[in-house]
Formats: C-alpha cells, sequence, structure tokens
C-alpha cells in the first residue's frame, strides 16, 4: 500500500526530479506534488512525495537532511 509523506523547509529552486532522487534511495516513488502559489507560480516550500515502499525509512532518514542550505521537515501526511 502507497504512503504520503509531507516534506517541508524545501529549497524553492528544487524540481520534482531532485526530490524524486533524495527519496528513491529509500524505495520506490510514485508521485511528486510540489506546492505552487496560485498567484505568483513559484513554489510554496513544500510538497508531497506518494512511495510504494520504504516511505518509513525515507522519513527516518530524511528528516532534517540539508539540501540547499535547507533542513527538510519530513512526516507522514495528514489526511490528504
Amino acid at each position: 500500500m502507497s504512503k504520503k509523506i509531507h516534506v517541508g523547509n524545501l529549497p524553492f529552486t528544487i524540481t520534482e526530479a531532485e526530490v524524486t532522487a533524495l527519496f528513491s534511495e529509500f524505495g520506490t516513488v510514485e508521485n511528486v506534488e510540489i506546492a505552487i502559489n496560485k498567484k505568483t507560480k513559484k513554489p510554496r516550500g513544500f510538497c508531497f512525495v506518494t512511495m510504494e515502499n520504504g516511505a518509513d525509512e525515507a522519513i527516518t532518514g530524511l528528516q532534517g537532511k540539508e539540501v540547499s542550505g535547507r533542513n527538510l521537515l519530513v512526516s507522514p501526511a495528514k489526511n490528504t
């Protein structure tokens, strides 16, 4: 069963491919949704990652990891 993960404090320049590469180290990434501001069309600094497997390991392994000078905040998504 797939599990959705909330990833906060992302660098505003990060791409879906870069997020996928980070999480792929822990399992199979099904989807990455980077939140975009509707008015400015710029990233909002967080995303959701859906993983087929390895989600718990990714949460543990990436929580607090520094990416482009920002420490990631990684947790299970709440009812999204």
